[in-house]
């Protein structure tokens, strides 16, 4: 197939150009190949790499041949109510189908997600008597009862005064297991121990066992951004509390899988009392944290065995028992290159090394753990076995390491480093990236005057390359969750590097958090990318299931796709309207939708 007869196809709507361009590459000769290695051309509206005779012949032929793609033509779709027993429903986390999978390591409660043919075609109906979520800051201190009716977690946890139940409200007094008297408190303490936490040195940081995110909510009015990570476990709905209240967090667990996080990306990480039973199994749980820290960050732990002398009492064991397990685990966070940093009252503190000759000590051949050298990438983390070795430092970053990059909020708009590891990634093409997002969000504040205030507070950028999009609203009261495609360039570790949280997905799979918890939803050429691999349909129900009633998406699109998008959406029973993108291009417009809130046909009346 030659170019010119390519375009024509292209132009008749028969295929995207991408899958036109892949049959033309199957086909070339190899002398054609040659000739057009080395020499790829990237397209930034596509986020591409094409030869540049292609380049050319794409400028060219619409205006001279008047050429227009006929948009992808599909039915109308409606989707019938889930039973009102799926208003929590988890795909891939889903207690159902737990028996299936074996208790190692408490490996049932990772992502399995259902095969295609299990697959559920329905809308999730949100509780009965759901309401309109209260707005930030004043969600981070209570939230409406029947929008996350669980009463377990409330009966349990009540006296740790994680949250108490007071008429149609849930009220969360800043407690927790190792804070009684409030994380405030809890959280002084630790910048006094951790001095890097109030002057923009620590930005990013993961609570694993986060319970209802009190300690990530807290940080957030210091200036950290943390990802409260939990499963989906007795405790009933952690990851949906965190959410409704406001505050970052997905669904996870340290298990046999690592983290969706790429190595040496977050600056701090905290467990309080958080039941990771840290040196079991050769300390392969302390080497997933240790892959995921960056060089000089810390790992602040509070609860048991810390400040054994005084609480053994407390936890049904012997004083013997405490020390010997605070032993061990100074033993190997030190065989692992951490080094302890301070200690006050419950709290220790450990910061991972950034000095490469403990990464050497390591090679010696009866060292455990052994230094990695499995050939695995240190980033590879979507479905990736935890190895138990440790992930080293690449010596070729020097600003990788916490003490080495700027401090917050100076990184926020600094290229960083990793980002010449990114496919014709440069300091270059970081700072046009930038530019570009900010000249989108001027545009996208018109086409959706709620962006900014306090009716949007949860937001998702589905697609993300350097977190462009979220950095346009650093100074929104929202957060972003960016999320980079698995099967994409991994652009994770530039995200994390600016100062901005994210992780890894599949979205032909999906997302690992509860219903109803973002407000809003933005893609960028997700279906031009990945409509290749990920059924439309099915992508589009997840993000109306993960999606508030009365929340929003602003879907960016090639104009192949999105007629097609919003006739699914009216099935979804989305309110929809087209708009031009800031530059008025025929190839690209934009969707804004906005979800109904709607009550199941199916509910029994109390």
């Amino acid at each position: 197939m030659n170019l010119v007869k390519a375009v024509e196809k292209w132009s008749k709507g028969s295929l995207p150009i991408w899958c036109i361009l892949a049959q033309i590459l199957e086909k070339s000769s190899h002398h054609e190949a040659e000739r057009w290695e080395g020499s790829w051309i990237f397209s930034p509206g596509k986020d591409k790499y094409l030869p540049p005779k292609v380049v050319r012949i794409l400028e060219v032929a619409p205006q001279s041949a008047k050429i227009v793609p006929q948009p992808l033509q599909i039915k109308n779709l409606t989707f019938p109510e889930c039973s009102p027993d799926f208003q929590d429903y988890t795909p891939c986390t889903d207690p159902r189908r737990w028996r299936k999978y074996s208790n190692h390591r408490l490996s049932f409660m990772e992502r399995h997600c259902p095969p295609t043919i299990e697959r559920k075609e329905c809308l999730v109906p949100p509780p009965a008597g759901y309401k309109t979520p209260i707005r930030w800051p004043k969600s981070r201190d209570e939230c409406w009862y029947r929008n996350v009716p669980y009463d377990w977690i409330n009966k349990q946890k009540s006296n740790q005064h994680w949250l108490k139940k007071e008429g149609e409200k849930f009220l969360f007094p800043g407690g927790g297991t190792m804070f009684p008297n409030g994380v405030g408190e809890y959280v002084d303490l630790m910048q006094k121990v951790i001095p890097e936490m109030k002057d923009g040195t620590i930005r990013t940081a993961i609570d694993t066992g986060c319970g209802v995110a009190s300690w990530g909510g807290d940080l957030l009015d210091r200036g950290i951004l943390t990802v409260s990570l939990a499963p989906r476990d007795n405790h009933e709905a952690q990851v949906q509390f965190a959410l409704e209240r406001g505050i970052p967090a997905i669904l996870g667990i340290i298990s046999t899988q690592r983290l969706p996080f790429p190595s040496n990306s977050f600056d701090m990480a905290h467990c309080s009392r958080c039941l990771i039973p840290w040196t079991e199994f050769g300390g392969i749980y302390l080497l997933e944290i240790h892959r995921i820290l960056r060089p000089g960050g810390f790992w602040a732990l509070s609860g048991p065995p810390v400040n054994y002398e005084n609480r053994w009492k407390g936890w049904n064991t012997t004083i013997q028992e405490q020390k010997s397990d605070y032993q061990k685990l100074h033993t190997l966070l030190t065989s692992t290159c951490f080094t302890l940093y301070k200690k006050k009252d419950d709290i220790a503190v450990w910061q991972k090394s950034s000095n490469n000759s403990c990464y050497k000590q390591l090679q010696a051949p009866d060292h455990y753990p052994p230094k990695c050298d499995d050939g695995t990438e240190h980033d590879s983390a979507w479905y990736t076995p935890i190895r138990p070795c440790v992930v080293g430092t690449d010596q070729k970053y020097k600003q990788v390491a916490l003490k080495t990059l700027p401090k917050w909020p100076e990184r926020l708009h600094t290229a960083p480093e990793r980002v010449s590891d990114v496919h014709g990634g440069s300091s270059g093409t970081f700072k046009h990236d930038d530019s570009k997002w900010k000249t989108r969000m001027k545009h996208y504040k018109k086409l959706l005057p709620a962006l900014g205030t306090d009716k949007i507070r949860n937001v998702m950028d589905m697609n993300t390359l350097y977190g462009g999009f979220a950095a346009a609203l650093i100074d929104s009261p929202l957060w972003v969750m960016n999320v980079v495609s698995s099967y994409s360039q991994n652009t994770l570790a530039v995200v994390f590097d600016r100062g901005l949280i994210g992780t890894y997905h599949d979205w032909c799979e999906a997302f690992s958090t509860y219903p109803r918890t973002y407000d809003l939803l933005h893609l960028d050429g997700l279906f031009t990318a990945e409509s290749h691999r990920c059924d439309m349909k099915y992508v589009l129900l997840e993000m109306d299931r993960i999606l508030r009633p009365n929340g929003y998406t602003i879907i960016r699109e090639s104009s192949y796709f999105i007629d097609a998008i919003a006739l699914t959406a009216k099935g979804l029973r989305w309110g929809c309207h087209k708009e031009d993108t800031e530059y008025g291009v025929k190839q690209e417009k934009i969707l804004v939708c906005q979800k109904k809130l709607w009550y199941s046909s199916k509910q029994t009346s109390a």
